[in-house]
C-alpha cells in the first residue's frame, strides 16, 4: 500500500487491527505479507507496470490525496475527497496529457454549510474551482450524496460553464 504518512499512521491502529479487518501486513506472515506499507509523498510518482501513479493534494477533514494515473499517452486524475484547494488545481494544470478528471461533488447547493464543514464540494464550489482549470479534460462527477444525485447533477449543469461534466457510472471503463 502506497499512501501518505498520515494515512499510514491511521490504517494500522484503526482499520487493519484484527478488530475491523485482519492485519494483512502479518498474513500469511511478517516476512511475506499480503500488504506492505510504503510512504507516498505529494508529487511523488510510483511505477505500476507501464503506468505511473502520483499523489496529488487534497483538502479534507481527514488525511486524503488525489491521484494522477499516467499511461504515458494520457492521464486520469481522481480527486479523492476534497474541497476548494488551489494546490490541486496548480498540480492538475501541470499535466499536459490530462484526458479525464474525476472529481467529487458530495452535496447540493442547499447543503453548502455541510459541504464547507466536511470539506467536500457542492456544485457552486466546484463551478468556482473549475474556473482555475486551464485544460480541457472530460470531467466526471463522483461521490454524489445518495438520494440527491439528480439534484446535484442538475445544479452542476446550471453552475458549471465551459465544461460538460457527466456523472461517473458504475462499471465505467477509461482506456488511455
Amino acid at each position: 500500500m502506497h499512501a501518505p504518512e498520515a494515512t499510514l499512521e491511521i490504517i494500522s491502529p484503526h482499520v487493519f487491527n484484527w478488530k475491523v479487518w485482519p492485519d494483512f501486513s502479518q498474513i500469511p506472515d511478517a516476512q511475506q505479507p499480503f500488504m506492505r506499507y510504503h510512504t507516498l509523498h505529494l508529487g511523488q510518482a510510483v511505477e505500476l507496470g507501464a503506468r505511473r501513479i502520483t499523489a496529488l493534494p487534497a483538502n479534507h477533514v481527514v488525511p486524503a490525496v488525489g491521484f494522477q494515473l499516467d499511461s504515458g499517452e494520457a492521464s486520469l486524475v481522481y480527486s479523492g475527497d476534497t474541497t476548494t484547494n488551489d494546490a490541486l488545481w496548480e498540480a492538475v494544470n501541470q499535466i499536459g496529457n490530462l484526458r479525464y478528471l474525476l472529481i467529487e461533488t458530495a452535496f447540493s447547493n442547499a447543503e453548502l454549510e455541510v459541504a464547507v464543514r466536511s470539506k467536500h464540494y457542492c456544485p457552486s464550489m466546484l463551478a468556482e474551482d473549475l474556473l482555475k482549470l486551464r485544460l480541457e479534460p472530460e470531467i466526471y462527477i463522483t461521490h454524489l450524496k445518495p438520494g440527491e444525485v439528480d439534484l446535484i447533477m442538475q445544479e452542476i449543469g446550471a453552475c458549471v460553464h465551459g465544461f460538460a461534466p457527466k456523472m461517473l457510472q458504475n462499471g465505467q471503463v477509461f482506456e488511455f
